[in-house]
């Protein structure tokens, strides 16, 4: 790898243990009928894993870099926020590890890097409107896997999920010393 790829993947999340048991939720939960979407999808990994099992993919991402090595990884990929570029309807799964360490403004440095981790002083900042809109683009009996931190804390995002019109199952979790990821799998009520 050269140099100018190396700053280039440093401008993009790589898979870490999130990443990991979100993808494993996903390769278990995806159908090769289904239309999924991953969200936030980084270098493509969580998105590759439910090409794995035959789903029609797409990848989204604000993130140029992230855009170009997803590409790169063979996933078809819209550059974009969140579900906004996708139609009412279009997919039966949706995927997202979103950014949700929670930053101080002062901690906000503004690259890229800062922007796939950082969830705000709640930890929230990008969940909550990924919940207000996720359900314009899911099918009639869509679903979404959702990984949530403890430092977000998850019995909050359970209940703007419920807001949002979801029922919401813990799927997987992992216990860390600082933190437990849980993925939530949100049903429509």
């Amino acid at each position: 790898m050269g140099l100018d790829e190396r700053r280039e993947r440093e401008k993009v999340y790589q898979p870490a243990e999130d990443s990991h048991l979100l993808a494993t939720a996903a390769r278990g939960e995806a159908s090769p009928t289904d239309r999924a979407l991953d969200v936030g999808t980084g270098s493509g990994y969580v998105a590759a894993a439910m090409a794995e099992t035959g789903a029609y993919v797409l990848g989204t991402d604000p993130n140029p870099h992230a855009c170009r090595e997803a590409r790169d990884n063979d996933i078809r990929v819209v550059r974009g926020n969140l579900t906004d570029p996708f139609r009412a309807g279009a997919f039966d799964l949706v995927t997202f590890n979103p950014p949700y360490l929670p930053t101080t403004p002062e901690e906000a440095v503004g690259d890229w890097m800062e922007m796939a981790l950082a969830g705000g002083e709640s930890g929230r900042d990008v969940i909550e409107p990924f919940l207000a809109d996720v359900g314009r683009v899911l099918a009639s009996e869509g679903r979404v896997l959702l990984l949530v931190s403890s430092l977000s804390d998850i019995e909050t995002v359970v209940e703007r999920a419920n807001e949002a019109g979801f029922a919401s199952t813990t799927v997987d979790e992992e216990s860390f010393p600082f933190e437990t990821l849980s993925v939530l799998r949100l049903d429509r009520e």
